[in-house]
């Protein structure tokens, strides 16, 4: 259940927010402009603002825990420092070369990932110890959360239907759409067995390792199990080499939009990739766990806001009117406040039972059955209307 519930914010919103660019044909504004230009650009401010503070520095801190604190007695600010300076340079260059490690790296991980699972399914038995999860299918939900999936979706989906208008550009949008539809269900399909399969490998290894350990120590110790050390090593390096691709998309990702509100200047590019990289040096030297609880707020309050406008834009034009959206994101925004305030410890026990009233609100999930029922009244009301 926690697997089912993780993929679901994890794979199915992603994907649904590739197929949502593919609509759109557009950027990260296009996504909220329907609720007003004002929000759709305040919107992509935000997203843009976590993507280079938490997310990006993440990878940073990913890398020194699982490729250098292991092998080097290199601190994790020395780390942070080559690593981004590496990331500014591939930015400024817009390399090829991140295409050509791209297309070697995604089947070598998929690879030594599943080998990994395959070893752990068959070298260990179907012994699982008490789950720590109260409500396991919505905790599930809350954990994919911090995989920041769906907002990688709104944030590089862009550049992947620019890549693919340019690539079969001789092709029809008939044609494009559905070559978009094959490749996210294979996408879909190929996380949802890398996500599954890791989730079930840990709870396989649970009397290995203590109930505190953390993610990085939990896929290392796991690599070291069942690949042994020069498994572990090869783990190392290529997810050292996907994070590094990531922060680089992130970073010239946020620099493209900078540059686009004053006029593709050139200076303002360049600006934005040395703030994102600085950002990356300052958070990137803290430890993943600590990045994740600093997340977690931001989080909390920009990922329902987000799930909200994916599904609005894949829906089908007449089931998503500008109505709709306003309607729809605000009430979000509003029940998504509780949770906000929860995460950050200032939801007082008094006024807990005051919006306790709200379905599923136990759940973090306050703002789902409200956004729901507004889409279903805002559609009603726009059919009486016509």
């Amino acid at each position: 259940m926690v697997a089912f519930g993780f993929c679901v914010s994890a794979v199915v919103i992603p994907i649904l927010g590739i197929l949502a660019h593919a609509k759109l044909q557009g950027t990260i504004f296009d996504f909220g402009k329907k609720v007003s230009p004002t929000f759709g650009l305040v919107y992509s401010v935000i997203i843009y603002a976590i993507s280079i503070s938490l997310p990006s520095p993440r990878t940073a801190s990913v890398t020194h825990e699982m490729a250098v604190q292991p092998f080097f007695d290199i601190p994790s600010w020395g780390t942070s420092i080559v690593y981004f300076s590496l990331v500014f340079v591939f930015v400024v260059n817009r390399s090829k070369i991140l295409n050509i490690i791209g297309k070697l790296l995604t089947p070598a991980i998929i690879g030594i990932l599943l080998l990994l699972i395959g070893t752990v399914f068959f070298s260990f038995p179907f012994d699982f110890a008490a789950g720590q999860f109260q409500s396991p299918f919505t905790d599930g939900i809350l954990e994919g959360y911090q995989t920041f999936d769906a907002i990688g979706a709104v944030v590089v989906g862009g550049v992947i239907i620019i890549s693919i208008n340019y690539e079969y550009k001789e092709d029809s949008y008939t044609e494009k759409k559905a070559l978009i539809r094959k490749a996210g269900g294979l996408a879909g399909l190929g996380l949802f067995l890398i996500y599954a399969g890791l989730i079930l490998s840990g709870a396989l290894v649970h009397g290995s390792f203590d109930a505190d350990v953390t993610r990085t120590a939990l896929l290392s110790g796991m690599a070291s199990l069942s690949l042994g050390a020069i498994g572990h090593f090869c783990l190392s390096i290529l997810i050292s080499l996907a994070c590094f691709t990531t922060a680089v998309g992130i970073v010239t990702g946020t620099s493209d939009f900078v540059s686009s509100r004053f006029k593709d200047s050139k200076q303002a590019y360049i600006g934005a990739a040395v703030i994102g990289c600085v950002l990356g040096v300052v958070m990137g030297q803290f430890n993943v766990a600590y990045i994740i609880a600093v997340a977690l707020p931001a989080l909390m309050f920009i990922y329902p806001i987000t799930i909200v406008l994916i599904l609005l834009n894949v829906v089908p034009e007449k089931y998503g009117s500008a109505t709709v959206f306003k309607t729809v994101v605000i009430t979000t925004i509003v029940f998504s406040i509780p949770d906000f305030l929860e995460s950050i410890g200032a939801l007082t026990s008094s006024w807990q039972e005051i919006f306790s009233w709200i379905p599923l609100q136990e759940y973090s999930l306050g703002w789902v059955l409200p956004g729901f029922v507004v889409f279903m009244l805002g559609n009603i009301l726009t059919t009486l209307k016509t």
